[in-house]
């Protein structure tokens, strides 16, 4: 059994190494199974990439990296997604392919649970962790703008999208590889919709993912502001579920005329 961790970074200088230096320093004594980290660097503009290298020269045999030309979170766990199933043609045993935000609000103590919960349930095809379930721990506190956003893109979530699910968004979700396999072509590339169209997907292929309570903190430096992200993210959500709608033609013209309009502004 092997495990891939995707870490998507996106001008990530002021948190990435302390994340590498937490997640390189647990996993290395680890040995439970082995762990590749692949970090995939999206479109960066700031010292991302060379703090990524300096970890990497320490841990080559536990870290990698991808640059990307492109941005958004979606795009970067596909990318990696699609390296972590390239490297792991030859391994026969069982694979584990997920990935964690860059900013250790996951603990690799955290995401280690994950990995010995899919271990632990042959049944399922995933576990993703979860904030808002029995048995979870925030640290600090989240604001109640926080939840409250969170509360209502979640309840939009299982009307629209039917999941079943507390928390689509928290940063750290792990799946077996046939699973990825399966899903990683039919994935947009919304930064707002990431992690709800890949469970969505996942549904509608009939694999199985279950919840699991995490510890987690919240860190500096964010760069989501949650009450402005909000109504973007409700968009997302509603878009993705007329694509797989008799309504699927609206999203469509919608496209064709945005692009015009882009081509048109040029």
């Amino acid at each position: 059994m092997k495990t891939y961790i995707i870490m998507p970074a996106y001008n990530e200088e002021k948190r990435i190494g302390e994340t590498l230096k937490a997640y390189c320093e647990y996993f290395c004594y680890w040995d439970i199974n082995p762990v590749k980290i692949i970090v995939a660097i999206n479109n960066t503009t700031d010292n991302t990439e060379n703090i990524v290298r300096e970890w990497e020269d320490k841990y080559p045999w536990l870290l990698s990296h991808i640059t990307l030309p492109g941005a958004g979170k979606g795009y970067a766990i596909i990318e990696g997604w699609k390296e972590a199933l390239k490297e792991s043609l030859s391994i026969h045993e069982e694979i584990y392919i997920g990935f964690v935000d860059a900013d250790n609000a996951t603990a690799p103590e955290a995401y280690a649970d994950l990995i010995v919960q899919l271990h632990n349930n042959p049944n399922i095809d995933g576990a993703i962790a979860s904030r808002y379930i029995t048995g979870a721990q925030v640290n600090p506190r989240q604001t109640w703008q926080r939840i409250l956003v969170s509360r209502i893109f979640n309840a939009l979530i299982r009307v629209l999208l039917f999941l079943p699910f507390y928390d689509t968004q928290c940063g750290a979700k792990l799946f077996r590889r046939a699973a990825v396999d399966s899903i990683w072509n039919d994935l947009g590339l919304t930064r707002w919709a990431c992690d709800p169209d890949m469970l969505f997907q996942l549904k509608r292929k009939g694999f199985k993912v279950k919840e699991f309570p995490i510890v987690w903190s919240d860190k500096a430096y964010s760069k989501i502001n949650f009450m402005k992200a909000g109504p973007k993210m409700a968009l997302a959500i509603i878009r993705l579920r007329l694509l797989y709608s008799p309504f699927k033609f609206v999203v469509k013209a919608y496209d064709i005329i945005m692009k015009k309009v882009r081509e048109w502004q040029k």
